[in-house]
């Protein structure tokens, strides 16, 4: 699909089926939000401030073919995924989404954590700034890739902060700021 295209049928899906999405599909997600594109500088599929890479890509697997469900921390350097923890917590996180039943209904959760030290360390405040752009671009990369996929998926942004780090066992100094569901249409 030309990326035109995808950008004009690109749209916001809170509805799924219950068909598995397939592991290397999740691949291309995780690259698209995260991905390295230049192995020798670290460069990735997303613009960042300083090349400093605030952002870290987290995966709830409920229905994916070939992946234990579970929750996985991204590599981008090696293209891996970590495993975190081995339990299902689609429901648990929907409920920390403010009970929005598509979190719990998709295939898959990506959820974009950022540490804003490694942005506002040299930018100060503005940093801050930065490290929002930086996650649009990343949401945005991967609705576009869920459209030439045949996949669909809708940024939430409404969530408690405490209790998605906590289903995630993230460090303090992460904090979530997107949740994106994504199911097959």
């Amino acid at each position: 699909m030309a990326l035109g295209e995808a950008i004009a049928r690109r749209r916001s899906v809170r509805v799924y089926s219950s068909e598995a999405v397939e592991l290397w599909e999740v691949s291309r997600l995780l690259w698209a939000a995260q991905g390295i594109t230049q192995s020798a500088e670290g460069l990735r599929s997303v613009p960042s401030a300083g090349a400093l890479y605030p952002l870290e890509v987290f995966l709830v697997a409920g229905n994916v073919r070939h992946l234990p469900i579970g929750v996985y921390r991204y590599r981008p350097q090696t293209h891996q995924l970590l495993g975190v923890h081995q339990r299902d917590v689609q429901s648990e996180l929907s409920l920390a989404a403010l009970g929005q039943h598509w979190v719990a209904d998709a295939a898959l959760v990506l959820i974009i954590a950022a540490d804003f030290q490694r942005t506002t360390a040299k930018y100060g405040q503005r940093g801050i700034r930065y490290v929002l752009m930086e996650v649009g671009h990343a949401a945005q990369n991967v609705y576009l890739e869920c459209t030439s996929l045949g996949l669909g998926t809708v940024l939430v942004g409404a969530f408690y902060d405490d209790q998605v780090q906590a289903i995630l066992q993230l460090p303090p100094q992460e904090e979530p700021l997107a949740v994106l569901p994504i199911g097959r249409l």
